[in-house]
């Protein structure tokens, strides 16, 4: 079977938490996680524009950084970032050969029980591929939870959790503090955690777990002075901001939505942290980094129709929901229709609370997955919210953006990451 076929196939095997697999498939392949330093964050919202902050920032500091996220949008290279770029593909296929191989090896001598899950097969790759690129450092983000994660084979320089909030409960528990200790999992022994804005609860959870393991705890406002009024604008955020470690004066944050400064935080105390630790960041390379990073789908602008607006965005839980909803009340201007679709196993009311009131039309559609819920249960559920509202069902994702970009000077499309994908594919991103 094709490489990349062999690895997608993997995806009926689901969700599997455990670390069995991993080490094993790592194992055979050599173990190239431990070719090179690493970073490794997690958190309900955030995790990944902290990994791209941190990224971009390393890079400017001149280091060879990767960065491995879940998860894509269009195509699988783009999980893999070397030096700011995605894997080249051939790269790619080369690296998924030898780890479907290695796999198959496994599975031949007993080592493997069942198959590996999809995720467990491209973190193994992504590892395999950063080896071959010679890397650095790697910024690694956490797939679902942080205890069983498949990414929670390495032995990080420093780790961080950004946020604690109610989502994927099926498999973290339903409660702020049993999402906290499953998060928390990724806290190793005498590594420093950075921690944002989590609530008492999970602080609490957090506190424990790095007391049992003797690691530092850096709560990311602690010690800062920020500007009380920031520039939130549709180009970028302007703040200020003095740490214990450093006055950077005002910074420019090119990641939209005042969250995002929350998420810059982190990113700022993780790096001060990492130069302490011997891997340089000067307060330059922060400064350029943030003003420069790029992390698709959130809170992204684009221009089509000679100046009408789409604003894409990733949120797919109450948290995120409610984050894209203060930005479009901070950014003003004629309310936007809203294309909306998302997974079966959301909190679907959780979400369309926060986005409709924001809202002046919604259409409804299907993204191109397994576990899509049904447009017009969604369109039901908005309806109850918002009975005046007008919702509309289109279930082609295409048809969906089609009609609200004839219907709005501005669209935002929200509530799942492969809805994202799919209009992403449409318009040629």
């Amino acid at each position: 079977m094709d490489e990349l076929a062999y690895l997608f196939n993997l995806e009926q095997f689901g969700i599997k938490f455990g670390l069995d697999n991993i080490r094993n498939i790592l194992a055979r392949l050599g173990n190239p996680e431990r070719t090179f330093r690493s970073i490794h964050i997690a958190g309900t919202n955030g995790k990944g524009s902290v990994t791209a902050m941190v990224d971009a920032v390393l890079r400017r500091a001149g280091h060879r950084c990767a960065r491995y996220t879940s998860p894509h949008l269009v195509s699988l290279t783009e999980r893999f970032v070397v030096d700011g770029r995605a894997v080249d593909a051939a790269a790619m296929r080369e690296a998924a050969r030898d780890v479907r191989d290695g796999i198959e090896a496994l599975r031949a001598d007993g080592t493997l029980q069942a198959a590996p899950t999809f995720f467990e097969a491209t973190t193994a790759l992504a590892f395999e591929l950063f080896r071959r690129a010679s890397v650095e450092v790697a910024v690694i983000e956490v797939g679902l939870g942080g205890r069983l994660d498949s990414t929670n084979v390495i032995d990080p320089t420093v780790t961080a959790i950004t946020s604690i909030d109610f989502d994927h409960q099926q498999y973290l528990g339903s409660t702020l503090e049993a999402i906290a200790l499953e998060k928390a999992g990724i806290i190793k022994s005498g590594v420093p955690v950075i921690v944002g804005d989590v609530g008492a609860e999970a602080m609490t959870a957090i506190e424990r777990t790095a007391r049992e393991r003797q690691a530092e705890i850096v709560r990311a406002r602690d010690g800062v002075a920020i500007s009380q009024r920031p520039r939130i604008s549709a180009e970028a955020n302007v703040f200020e901001l003095r740490t214990p470690a450093r006055d950077y004066g005002a910074l420019t944050l090119a990641l939209r939505g005042e969250h995002q400064i929350s998420n810059a935080l982190v990113a700022v105390r993780l790096l001060e942290r990492l130069d302490a630790c011997g891997i340089r960041v000067p307060a330059d390379a922060i400064r350029d980094g943030l003003a420069q990073v790029a992390w698709p789908g959130r809170l992204d602008h684009r221009v089509f129709d000679g100046g009408r607006e789409l604003i894409l965005d990733a949120a797919h839980n109450p948290a995120g929901a409610a984050a894209l909803a203060s930005y479009l009340r901070t950014i003003g201007g004629q309310q936007p229709v809203l294309v909306f679709g998302a997974m079966r196993d959301k909190d679907i009311h959780g979400m369309l609370s926060a986005l409709l009131p924001t809202v002046s039309r919604m259409i409804v559609t299907r993204a191109s997955n397994s576990r899509s819920a049904e447009p017009e249960a969604l369109a039901a559920e908005a309806r109850a919210i918002a009975p005046a509202l007008a919702v509309e069902v289109i279930a082609s994702p295409a048809a969906a953006l089609a009609a609200a970009r004839s219907a709005s000077p501005r669209v935002v499309v929200a509530g799942s990451i492969f809805l994202l994908g799919d209009v992403f594919k449409e318009i040629g991103a």
